[in-house]
């Protein structure tokens, strides 16, 4: 059996100053940090006796701070990559947010992975390649359990990916996450099927 726990990041500053996110790098609010241990703890709880082997996680400021509170808390070292960040926004990260929804351009349905919402800001299809080589390379380790900590829009091209749900059809799928969610993923030993046993539980926030 093997149990995967992907956590998203806690509170950023970039939520509560109303910026958008994307690559603009701001770390944790001071909410943020409590949360993080707060997500620490209810690790600790599920994984028990059988902590990872490292906690891989996106390398922007936000989720590696998040990462850090769950490394101190299960005794384990921390593996960043980029493959797991958010989508990239290009000219509107860091932004307020009412700038980037004055002149964002939503995909049409007829071109939903090529299409570019923003000058300079990834496709889906780019996002989700990018994901999915990240999430396919921690997938196939041999190790009962691992986790993951990433970002709120990626949490879903992540459960893709788990699924093996092929990437043209990943244009219209969505899973929604919130700041300090927990989803966990399990193997089963004699079938190897794999299921979404929780998503994005924040019952350890209050």
């Amino acid at each position: 059996m093997k149990d995967i726990y992907v956590v998203t990041h806690t509170e950023s500053r970039h939520h509560v100053e109303g910026r958008v996110g994307g690559w603009y790098d701001t770390g944790l609010t001071a909410a943020g940090q409590a949360q993080a241990r707060q997500v620490a703890r209810r690790l600790g709880e599920l994984l028990g006796s059988r902590p990872p082997r490292r906690i891989v996680t996106s390398d922007l400021r936000r989720t590696a701070e998040t990462a850090s509170a769950i490394a101190q808390e299960l005794a384990c070292p921390i593996e960043t990559t980029p493959d797991l960040r958010e989508m990239s926004f290009g000219v509107a990260e860091g932004k307020p947010q009412a700038w980037l929804d004055e002149r964002f351009v939503p995909a049409p349905d007829s071109d939903r992975l090529d299409h570019r919402s923003i000058a300079g800001g990834e496709s889906k299809r780019e996002m989700v390649e990018r994901i999915y080589r990240g999430a396919e390379r921690i997938f196939d380790e041999d190790h009962p359990s691992q986790v993951i900590v990433t970002h709120g829009f990626a949490l879903t091209f992540v459960i893709a990916c788990w699924i093996r749900m092929p990437i043209e059809s990943a244009g219209f799928v969505n899973f929604r996450a919130t700041p300090g969610g927990i989803t966990h993923l399990r193997e089963d030993e004699r079938f190897h099927n794999r299921a979404v046993r929780s998503l994005n539980d924040v019952a350890h926030l209050g």
